[in-house]
């Protein structure tokens, strides 16, 4: 069996998270991908952090018509900062050591890779998908263990998200539906 992680704050979930989910599901004959919210994001400060159970509740709804996608609330159980490396070894006792796990991340994780918890042993234990952002030149990521995708060029952020929120502004077109009523139902990031 081959697996798909995508973590993060999902602060919301948009459709640049879904796009890649489902473009590395494909590109890589995943059997699933399994989106991960953080407890709390150890590389990232004070952003306007909505709670947990809404972020992956919004999850959720983004997910629902897709049957290759799941979330998995392992990392908010755990609480505390959430640490890739003991999200892959859970899922690897969960799924057994002959499933193959691939981590999608994004070209500025990628980029900051050296600085997280254990990422020795982490790259032992899966491979990396990597969607690099517009303007990629190709040359970083030559070493073993990382793929990384071609895809479309679009810049969709959480950032930009909630700020267009606090600004009044339309979310329309940049997440699914059913999370921007979420958002607007709940108040969020006002």
């Amino acid at each position: 069996m081959k697996i798909g992680i995508i973590g993060g704050t999902f602060n919301p979930i948009h459709y640049g998270h879904l796009f890649i989910a489902s473009q590395a599901r494909e590109s890589f004959n995943l059997d699933k991908v399994i989106f991960v919210p953080c407890s709390q994001p150890p590389h990232k400060g004070e952003m306007n952090l909505a709670d947990a159970e809404r972020r992956l509740r919004m999850t959720e709804l983004a997910i629902e018509s897709n049957p290759d996608f799941v979330v998995s609330s392992i990392e908010l159980k755990r609480g505390g900062k959430s640490y890739s490396v003991e999200t892959v070894a859970e899922f690897q006792k969960k799924y057994g050591e002959e499933t193959e796990i691939y981590f999608i991340i994004g070209m500025d994780s990628f980029r900051e890779l050296s600085t997280w918890k254990d990422i020795d042993e982490l790259l032992k234990k899966c491979q990396f998908i990597v969607a690099p952002r517009p303007g990629w030149d190709g040359e970083e990521g030559t070493e073993s263990g990382f793929h990384f995708m071609e895809i479309p060029g679009f810049e969709i952020s959480s950032a930009d998200i909630r700020d267009r929120v606090r600004g009044g502004c339309s979310i329309k077109y940049l997440l699914p539906e059913v999370v921007e009523n979420y958002i607007i139902e709940h108040g969020l990031y006002k």
